[in-house]
């Protein structure tokens, strides 16, 4: 036993937590924000940053305060029923339901679709699919090696390749970011639309899973002091969001650059591409793909490894292997149905999600300095929900989003409540739900709930 990790060990798990968070889609999302903000760049990529970098930073310092062992033991201070809702819908998206599938079609997509004719996309998805989730299998069995094959293999290569583009794309710029156009969501409040666009990288939900495997990985290298537990865990987390700041900002700017030779495109995969075409011409087409693969393979274990330790916890009838094996079926089921109905499904679900995972998040770091008491969790998450449940069913299909009754619930929700027209309606009734919490907590006279 020893009081702190080598300055080594900090970048290893650091490196791993950066290959845990960092899959495709947070290469191609900060490109298409780059070219869909142009000029507006910074400002957007700012609001990004926040729910990108910012958000997880949070979540992983939330799983150093509370060294709880799951997301499950945290939301229960809200209420057991919540804790069994919350916990398992959030790792059924960010599990076998959604962002595992999407981590294999996106590769699938991106890296080796161009190479195929649309005849024969199907099958080769299949194929494909079917050998990322065996690898995924493969490398996520054993929990205890997850540090030596993101941190110490997979994410380096991952890095190394990326690192090639990066530079090409600053050393012969394909333009500035003030000579492309601004598209009209990106006009008027660039830095909210840069927040929410954050919602996509999933990382602040995947953030308290991933931080309580930092926590695991931290005790297994002899650390057992919570201080000393936390302490490492800020960090190691400080230096791979520092990693994944600057890789966000250079793609946003590398995407706005592109407008100097590319017309927007509909997705930053598209962009992506031609971007390592241009730079490295056809056989660019087999970097990509070996770079969107790793990104996609190292997410992928950590997501899954996260999805089975934390299901086998709440349903110990089963063992992880079981759940390791039935998140991976599902997920290649699932992800043979195509990227495109993925991603138009996930919007009402991130959207519901997101503020619940963040005020959680907020919650334990203040509860850790300030002792929330339970009628505070649960005042701030019933007044986040209400406003969450709206906003995703605004986003819902028509056949539920433009029926009068709702209609009439948004007009009034969107006339009283501020930032509700952009999507940020959960913020005022967050701190609402707070304020109301600690009052009512005072009046009763309640005492602190940990």
């Amino acid at each position: 036993m020893h009081n702190k990790l080598t300055w080594k060990e900090n970048m290893y798990i650091g490196s791993m937590l950066f290959g845990l968070f960092f899959g495709a889609g947070n290469l191609i999302f900060p490109i298409h924000l780059g070219q869909a903000s142009g000029p507006n760049v910074i400002l957007a990529n700012i609001g990004f940053l926040v729910t990108a970098i910012g958000l997880p930073f949070l979540g992983v310092i939330a799983a150093g305060f509370s060294q709880k062992k799951d997301i499950f033991a945290i939301s229960m201070k809200v209420n057991r029923h919540y804790a069994y809702i919350f916990t398992i819908t959030l790792y059924l998206v960010i599990g076998p339901i959604y962002a595992l599938p999407r981590l294999a079609s996106t590769s699938f997509e991106v890296g080796l679709s161009p190479f195929i004719s649309q005849s024969l996309y199907k099958p080769f998805l299949f194929i494909f699919s079917l050998l990322f989730f065996i690898l995924t299998w493969v490398f996520s069995r054993n929990t205890a090696k997850i540090l030596e094959y993101i941190g110490k293999i997979l994410n380096p290569i991952f890095v190394f390749l990326l690192s090639i583009i990066l530079t090409l794309s600053f050393l012969q710029p394909m333009g500035t970011i003030t000579s492309g156009s601004i598209s009209n969501e990106y006009k008027q409040t660039p830095f909210f639309k840069g927040f929410v666009d954050g919602y996509n990288t999933l990382d602040a939900l995947a953030a308290l899973a991933f931080g309580m495997i930092i926590v695991k990985t931290i005790k297994d290298m002899g650390i057992s002091e919570p201080l000393n537990i936390t302490r490492e865990t800020i960090k190691s987390g400080a230096i791979s969001m520092v990693l994944m700041a600057l890789i966000y900002s250079l793609l946003a700017i590398i995407g706005s650059m592109s407008l100097g030779e590319f017309e927007p495109h509909e997705n930053g995969g598209i962009t992506l591409t031609l971007i390592i075409k241009y730079y490295i011409g056809e056989y660019g087409m087999i970097f990509l793909a070996v770079i969107i693969t790793i990104a996609c393979l190292k997410t992928a274990i950590g997501l899954n490894a996260s999805f089975s330790e934390t299901f086998s916890n709440l349903f110990p009838k089963f063992n992880y292997i079981f759940f390791t094996t039935l998140s991976c079926i599902v997920s290649f089921l699932i992800s043979n149905v195509g990227l495109t109905y993925i991603i138009k499904i996930s919007t009402p679900i991130l959207l519901l999600l997101y503020p619940l995972a963040i005020v959680l998040i907020l919650l334990e770091i203040i509860n850790f300095k300030f002792f929330c008491s339970k009628i505070v969790y649960n005042s701030t998450i019933l007044f986040t929900l209400l406003a969450a449940v709206i906003d995703a069913i605004k986003h819902c299909p028509p056949f539920i989003s433009d029926t009068n009754l709702f209609e009439s619930i948004t007009s009034v929700f969107e006339k009283y409540i501020p930032l509700s027209s952009i999507g940020m309606g959960w913020i005022p009734l967050s701190i609402i739900g707070f304020i109301f919490g600690v009052i009512l907590r005072k009046m009763l006279n309640t005492y602190n709930y940990r």
